[in-house]
């Protein structure tokens, strides 16, 4: 959490750092038992922030495992004129209607349409997937943002379902696996 997750602001690109409360709540977080040999995170300070509290013993080591991976495929949604405003600041505008209109699908004036950002998540994730399987990590975890867990878990998630199925509250996410019979990048909870 944010201060402007606090705000119930639309918090892509802005670099702000977590609230000393989050960042105190993770460091009770069950996620920190996870003992992953690669850490992928995106590069904005509040995933960095968390990534390091869950995973302190993996602060960018030189070897090939048990280290952070800087990934900027996995940044949050660039919001454009959006960034940083909250719904009662922008519900007037028509801009904001339009792409409201298109289930977030449509682009926002100077920033990512939402199919374009959905297909960055979904690319910026089999590049994570393959980097991993070239270094011979079996055990992975990706500290991102909720718009690109969403995007990620509705392209490869089994069972399927929409995008907005898989929201969730700041620090929490899915433990998944892989189907290793196929080498497909199908998760499964």
């Amino acid at each position: 959490m944010t201060q402007g997750n606090l705000e119930r602001r639309y918090v892509g690109r802005t670099d702000e750092p977590l609230l000393p409360s989050a960042a105190e709540e993770l460091e009770h977080s069950e996620y920190r038992c996870f003992c992953p040999e690669l850490v992928y995170v995106s590069p904005l300070l509040r995933c960095r922030q968390t990534a390091e509290i869950l995973f302190p013993e993996l602060m960018c080591g030189e070897s090939e495992l048990n280290r952070l991976i800087i990934c900027e495929g996995l940044k949050e949604m660039d919001f454009g004129i959006f960034e940083y405003k909250t719904y009662e600041e922008l519900k007037g505008q028509s801009a904001y209607r339009d792409w409201i209109d298109s289930n977030g699908t449509a682009a926002v004036p100077g920033g990512e349409s939402g199919t374009g950002f959905r297909e960055r998540c979904r690319e910026a994730f089999l590049i994570c997937l393959r980097d991993a399987e070239h270094r011979g990590a079996e055990k992975i975890a990706v500290v991102t943002h909720g718009g690109v867990i969403m995007s990620i878990m509705e392209a490869f998630a089994r069972p399927r379902a929409d995008y907005y199925h898989w929201q969730l509250q700041n620090g929490r996410g899915y433990q998944v696996h892989t189907d290793e019979k196929r080498r497909l990048p199908y998760l499964y909870l």
